[in-house]
């Protein structure tokens, strides 16, 4: 069974996320949106990369207490997930389907939340 496929994302916690966007998309050239800004990859298969400023008081990436949260792409969520739970990873909150993809949280060693993301264009109908 593959795991994660690729790199989804790194999120992170900002005093004020419209200047950090403001600061990156000026010096650094980044196509910034309301999420941040995502670059695509340019291997043999669509592997876009998410760059995204939180607001420093965010939720989202409880319980960890670290400022980051990093996100993995999968190939198939639920059978992974499943996996996850057998070898006692401990999920965070449960499995969440959007219009684009499946989401299922998890926390390592040291606390720290992966988000583990089945995009909606891989998904097997």
């Amino acid at each position: 069974m593959k795991r994660v496929t690729g790199f989804g994302g790194i999120f992170f916690k900002t005093k004020d996320p419209q200047a950090m966007r403001n600061w990156y998309k000026e010096h650094l050239g980044f196509n910034t949106h309301d999420y941040g800004a995502t670059f695509e990859g340019q291997d043999h298969q669509k592997s876009d990369i998410t760059w995204s400023p939180f607001p420093e008081t965010t939720a989202y990436f409880d319980p960890s207490e670290k400022d980051f949260l990093l996100n993995f792409r999968v190939a198939n969520l639920e059978e992974l997930v499943a996996a996850l739970k057998e070898e006692g990873v401990k999920l965070v909150g449960d499995m969440e389907v959007h219009d684009y993809g499946k989401f299922a949280w998890i926390l390592d060693p040291e606390g720290n939340k992966i988000e583990l993301w089945e995009p909606a264009s891989e998904q097997k109908h």
